[in-house]
């Protein structure tokens, strides 16, 4: 698989069944060669002219099932929450 196949597929939390969102980017370690993390885009806040303040920085191992169009993670989103700069 591609890096480029990683983007734009949804992401669903098993936790609790809820969509996510889709990949927007990685992180990726270019010592050791590997994907760190998937990083996802949070919602959109109407009343910050449509930005987004937060994303969700994933990490790898908390990836549970890659597939052909969705992304299968195990998190609580408050320890995956980054505030945007």
């Amino acid at each position: 698989m591609r890096i480029c196949d990683l983007k734009n597929k949804e992401v669903v939390n098993v936790c609790d069944g809820k969509i996510i969102g889709y990949v927007s980017d990685v992180d990726f370690d270019l010592h050791k060669g590997c994907i760190c993390a998937i990083i996802v885009p949070g919602p959109i806040k109407f009343c910050s002219f449509c930005f987004r303040d937060i994303e969700y920085v994933i990490p790898f191992e908390r990836i549970e099932c890659i597939g052909p169009d969705v992304i299968l993670v195990k998190v609580k989103l408050e320890d995956v929450t980054v505030k945007c700069s």
